[in-house]
């Protein structure tokens, strides 16, 4: 008996879509999202390509972004405009932690003296949401926005450490570990039992694993129930910041940080 082509419903309930499952719109954002990939303005068949979706179903969308002010184009190729920005801001806007952090944050890098960054998890990876830098310094470090890979970044290992050890271990198993630079720990036993220690230690240090020649350390930062919601960091380039600096000059002031703004996140 030949096989029956599956409904649209029968292809939401195969991806775990529920009956609330907007199509339409999860289509729109994956466009969206097609242009961080790309790096450039696509053609109409690139975006079809990136996103697996029919010519004329991008068309459709292409052209409703375009009226919505999200996308400039012409038949050929198209682009995403600032508006777009505003998907982002709304997210900052309404984030508690970064208008509870900022100001603290502001403090910590003056007295520091760099840059601190704060990220939050994505998945298997980290994403940068807040940062400050010290007065009249000019910075080309961590932008929001900015991912990494958890597994080899000092925010990463932090955030990931608020697993316990067998839930962990199954995250870990699970992702693709490809080396960063020549330090890069890659394997997945060492990687766990770093990041259990990370957590026994209260703060994360990584040494040139993300970028050949960057350390950064960083700490969790709690809600008031002590439950881990992101992580501040600081960190600089080796032949500046050696390894006795960021423990005894920067790991005080991060911790200083997380407990100042634990009572503040509910």
């Amino acid at each position: 008996m030949p096989k029956l082509k599956r409904t649209d419903e029968e292809k939401k309930q195969a991806r775990g879509d529920g009956p609330e499952f907007v199509e339409a719109l999860d289509r729109g954002l994956r466009v969206i999202q097609a242009f961080s990939r790309e790096g450039r303005p696509m053609t109409l068949s690139k975006a079809a390509e990136l996103t697996g979706l029919a010519r004329a179903t991008v068309r459709r969308i292409l052209l409703t972004l375009k009226a919505s002010g999200l996308v400039h184009g012409d038949d050929r190729l198209f682009s995403l405009t600032p508006r777009v920005l505003l998907l982002a801001s709304s997210y900052l806007a309404s984030n508690q932690i970064n208008s509870v952090m900022q100001p603290l944050m502001d403090a910590t890098a003056t007295e520091a003296r760099e840059v601190c960054s704060l990220a939050v998890l994505d998945g298997d990876e980290v994403v940068f949401i807040a940062r400050a830098t010290p007065t009249r310094m000019f910075s080309t470090g961590l932008e929001i926005g900015y991912r990494l890979p958890a597994f080899c970044t000092s925010v990463g290992r932090a955030l990931l450490s608020r697993m316990p050890d067998d839930q962990l271990g199954e995250a870990i198993a699970r992702m693709s570990v490809t080396a960063m630079t020549s330090t890069t720990v890659t394997d997945k036993q060492a990687l766990l039992e770093t990041i259990i220690a990370a957590r026994s230690d209260g703060y994360s240090l990584v040494d040139g694993e993300a970028e050949h020649g960057f350390r950064s350390i960083s700490v969790p930062i709690r809600r008031y129930d002590g439950g881990i919601v992101a992580a501040a960091n600081i960190g600089g380039h080796v032949d500046r910041i050696g390894v006795d600096e960021m423990k005894e000059r920067f790991l005080p002031l991060l911790q200083k940080l997380a407990a100042t703004v634990q009572p503040l996140l509910v």
